[in-house]
């Protein structure tokens, strides 16, 4: 076999991220379908407002932080690629943090170069970035969240949570696993924490439920809630999240408010999507939804949340990756980019997992890829077409939420729990012990 190290592998990442940006540019030039992300236009468009001076929201259908506009800015004065190469730089910035995280976990140098390349060959993954979307920058957050907290960096870890839910507003999910893990035992001033390493033959572990948050117990609760630790990490990313919220308030008004975070809160797409609801919203869309009937998709979203939460809170990881998977599952809008969410967790639990390729592993892709390939195939006809398939369309939803389900049930029978920190007793605790 032949050997690869991550520098060869980032650069034959760039090298194949390049070239598709370039073939973009030729295909939006040549050809009737479009290559370029129309977000990617939508971003342009309210970058070149802001450049001059004006609100990126006169851009209809811009529903981002300003921030975004911001970054983008360049597109209007170097070069409209600008932002591609930002986006898929950050791609490759997500495969060097994949490669760090699990080196800081003592896993062997040849699983870590295929985590890593699991991520960046993935062709869900280099098209996302090279058409324009910017979810690389909201994984490599994340990825950095992970690695700031693995290092025992919690106001670092805490700045940029607080900028990411800003930035995007779907990490918040996050919020409760980590201040979960963030156990004073593990977080002492001075010293990294302990992190649990990879064993190759290490047995399949139980979840230790003396180590969570009993639901239930809302003494037990609120006295684990205030610790140093969570505290500072719930007023520094509260603080950071507020500021940049606060000042865009000031400078765009309600106008901000409504298209960058309320709009994600109580969205109803009539447009065919992957998600369950759709069709639903499609045949409503007419009618005013009130609150209460746009927030109700949440309910089932959010116990699914709470339970994954519950269960592998300290596997953060895999926590993280589970809920992600449920999250888009269930949400009231799916489209392709929301993948990535996933995506680039999913390299952190594969030196953990149990599942062979040939032939478990094999299936799951195919059970996943096939509902999706089988959407696309009625949506193609719907689009394109005009032919009025919405019910099948809608059973294909269903289809996908059952294959999204049933894929992510294997990927949990087959994981090695492992939690992210070691136990580390305390003194008091000790002595209650020999007493």
């Amino acid at each position: 076999m032949v050997s690869v190290d991550l520098r060869s592998l980032l650069l034959f990442s760039a090298v194949l991220r390049v070239v598709l940006i370039i073939y973009g540019e030729w295909q939006d030039s040549h050809m009737e379908v479009r290559y370029t992300d129309v977000d990617y236009i939508v971003f342009s468009d309210a970058a070149s407002l802001m450049a001059s001076g004006k609100s990126p929201y006169e851009r209809s259908t811009y529903r981002y932080s300003p921030l975004l506009a911001f970054l983008l800015i360049p597109n209007s004065y170097i070069h409209c690629t600008w932002g591609k190469l930002l986006f898929s730089a950050s791609d490759l910035l997500v495969g060097y943090f994949i490669y760090c995280l699990l080196k800081l976990r003592c896993v062997p140098e040849n699983l870590r170069i295929v985590s890593v390349a699991v991520w960046l060959f993935n062709p869900f993954t280099f098209t996302i970035g090279t058409r324009g979307n910017c979810e690389p920058i909201v994984c490599a957050i994340v990825m950095w969240i992970i690695l700031s907290l693995m290092n025992g960096k919690v106001m670092q870890a805490a700045f940029w949570y607080g900028f990411l839910v800003h930035f995007r507003i779907y990490p918040i999910i996050y919020a409760l696993p980590i201040l979960l893990v963030l156990d004073p035992s593990n977080f002492r001033p001075g010293s990294r924490p302990s992190l649990q390493e990879w064993f190759q033959h290490k047995p399949l572990q139980s979840v230790d439920a003396s180590r969570f948050i009993h639901p239930f117990n809302p003494l037990l609760h609120f006295k684990s809630l205030l610790t140093k630790e969570k505290i500072i990490f719930g007023l520094i990313s509260g603080t950071v999240f507020f500021f940049w919220t606060g000042l865009f308030f000031y400078l765009y008004g309600w106008e901000f408010l409504n298209e960058a975070l309320l709009y994600h809160l109580t969205r109803t797409d009539p447009r065919h999507n992957f998600s369950i609801y759709f069709y639903h919203v499609y045949l409503h869309h007419e009618f005013e939804f009130s609150v209460l009937e746009k927030l109700v998709s949440f309910l089932p979203q959010m116990a699914v949340q709470l339970f994954l939460i519950l269960y592998f809170a300290q596997d953060l990881p895999f926590c993280f990756f589970a809920q992600t998977v449920a999250f888009v599952a269930f949400n009231k809008v799916i489209t392709a980019q929301y993948f990535v969410w996933f995506f680039c967790l999913l390299p952190l639990i594969l030196p953990w997992s149990t599942m062979k390729l040939k032939w478990e592993g094999f299936s799951c892709i195919v059970v996943w890829m096939g509902a999706q390939i089988h959407w696309l195939m009625w949506g193609y006809l719907l689009e394109f077409k005009g032919k009025n398939v919405f019910i099948p369309l809608w059973v294909a939803s269903l289809l996908f939420l059952a294959a999204n389900t049933w894929v992510l049930v294997k990927i949990i029978q087959r994981h090695r729990f492992s939690p992210l920190f070691k136990l580390v007793e305390s003194k008091s605790s000790k002595t209650r012990k020999r007493l």
